[in-house]
Order: structure tokens, then C-alpha cells, then sequence
């Protein structure tokens, strides 16, 4: 099972933002929608990663409101600020043991997933290679 391409355990369906949307409206997705990372992008082609611990060290010192966090959020800090540019990723047909080698540094705990052409098509996280081990055993 070395060779068993990422495609078959990533998410497909994802939520991406754009540069232009508010910071408010990533946090939200976030907090709605149970998950710690989302894909920036640009038409199809990924230009960046949000997490959702780059935005809670930027509204950390904005213990209040929820609402009030966004405000500052939004008039303050824009994705394209905050979001990491260039961020590691896979090609649709690396191997999940490729994503285990780069989980294994310790440093990520998502990756892009991107085609030929580089535009995004999925995203592997740590907790996608533990369920294909736990199917494993």
C-alpha cells in the first residue's frame, strides 16, 4: 500500500476564500463549519493558507464579543496579511506515504492538494492519513 496516490483519502469538497473577503467571514466558516484550515485562492490556483491559529493569535488580545473580534479583525488585517503564501503542497497523484514523510516533520497539519495545472483540487490532513491507518488495522 506504498503507493497509494492522496486523491483517495483528501477532501474534495472544500471551502476556499479569496483575497478579498473579510476575515470575519473565514472565521465564521471555520467555526460553523468545524475545520482549522482553509485554502486562499485565486480563480482555481491556491495562493495561500489560512489557519484557524492565524487568526486566533491576531484576535487573542480581542477577548470580547464575537462580533466586536470581527470588527477589528476586519477594519485591521486583511487575508492576504495574515494567510501564509507558498504554502507546501501535493500533487493529486503524491502518495498518502509522501503526506505522512511531510506530516512527520511536525511543521503542518494540512496540505494542498493540486493537479497538473496546479489548480487546487483537494486538501490531506493529518487527521485524513489516521483514518486511513485506523481502516488499516
Amino acid at each position: 500500500k506504498r503507493n497509494v496516490p492522496v486523491q483517495t483519502i483528501m477532501t474534495a469538497t472544500l471551502v476556499t476564500v479569496h483575497l478579498g473577503q473579510a476575515l470575519s467571514d473565514v472565521r465564521k466558516a471555520m467555526a460553523d463549519g468545524g475545520f482549522h484550515h482553509v485554502p486562499v485562492v485565486s480563480g482555481k490556483k491556491l495562493v495561500g493558507i489560512l489557519s484557524s491559529t492565524d487568526i486566533l493569535r491576531v484576535s487573542y488580545e480581542y477577548q470580547v464579543d464575537p462580533r466586536q473580534v470581527d470588527a477589528i479583525l476586519d477594519h485591521n488585517i486583511t487575508i492576504e496579511q495574515l494567510m501564509t503564501t507558498g504554502p507546501v503542497k501535493l500533487r493529486n497523484t503524491n502518495t498518502i506515504r509522501e503526506a505522512v514523510d511531510i506530516f512527520a516533520m511536525g511543521k503542518f497539519h494540512s496540505l494542498p492538494v493540486v493537479d497538473a495545472d496546479d489548480n487546487l483540487v483537494g486538501l490531506v490532513t493529518t487527521t485524513d492519513v489516521l483514518r486511513y491507518m485506523a481502516e488499516q488495522y
